[in-house]
């Protein structure tokens, strides 16, 4: 017999943990119990330093992807958790799952997704990311692609939304290649805890408002396709589309996202 699943890690628990520098690992997937991980090394991503290839610039500008923000949380974590080839277990087990889409109901766990549309306009998830924040400190966690560019995309506009909303510190826990090629570095885990300690307070906007401001030509334009309440009259019950709630579609035009994007990173970087 299966043992009962344990309950999820309760909210108060998790934001305590991340303040103290230290987040929640599963061994497997069917693992119940979690240990807590405190690196002695923590890899970030200083917000006005992030690496753009060109190629990534060019990408970025054609609006390749449609990006949301909070749209399809629990579709991201999921799709994080699943096995690759390079990584055939996955420390994102059911019970953190649960633990951090409760998180995300909370307000306090965001994600990024990235959208392909196919011949007849339906739109797929091919990529994306998600993290805990709090105060002015986004925590990533995990990230996934399903076509390339897609993860890199999604960071790209997570550390432009950061800036705009008023962020002072994006976590990537550990370091690996690909967050090198992005412009991570690595500090001791005792200065990592002195940059949360700075960041405490709450930023001036969310990640939500910022990708509205980053949108609001396309908006003005109208060419929002279901958007959330509050953004466009009307728009609750979409326009048959096939795209995701909420989502905006860019142009290679002056309102284009993407190319508002690639200008909000390359001011300071």
């Amino acid at each position: 017999m299966h043992a009962p699943q344990r309950p999820p890690i309760p909210v108060e628990t998790l934001l305590l943990a991340y303040r103290s520098g230290i987040f929640p690992m599963a061994d497997r997937r069917e693992d119940q119990e979690v240990f807590w991980v405190e690196p002695r090394d923590r890899a970030i991503i200083p917000l006005d330093r992030l690496h753009l290839s060109k190629s990534l610039r060019k990408v970025l500008r054609a609006d390749r992807f449609t990006v949301t923000v909070d749209r399809a949380f629990e579709q991201v974590i999921r799709a994080c958790a699943e096995p690759r080839a390079d990584h055939p277990e996955t420390w994102i087990s059911e019970r953190i799952v649960q633990s951090y889409i409760g998180l995300h109901r909370a307000g306090h766990a965001h994600s990024v997704e990235c959208w392909l549309a196919d011949a007849d306009g339906q739109h797929a998830l091919v990529g994306g990311l998600y993290g805990v924040s709090f105060d002015r400190v986004f925590c990533g966690e995990s990230m996934f692609s399903r076509v390339p560019d897609a993860s890199k995309v999604a960071l790209a506009w997570l550390v432009a939304l950061m800036r705009r909303a008023g962020f002072a510190l994006l976590d990537c826990q550990f370091m690996t290649e690909h967050l090198r090629s992005m412009g991570a570095h690595e500090m001791a885990q005792a200065d990592y805890r002195q940059l949360v300690d700075r960041a405490r307070g709450q930023p001036p906007a969310s990640l939500g408002m910022a990708w509205r401001w980053f949108s609001e030509a396309d908006y003005a334009a109208g060419a929002v396709l279901g958007a959330g309440a509050g953004v466009a009259e009307g728009a609750a019950e979409g326009r048959g589309d096939g795209l995701p709630e909420g989502s905006a579609v860019g142009e290679a035009g002056p309102s284009s996202p993407g190319k508002r994007i690639v200008q909000s990173l390359i001011q300071t970087s």
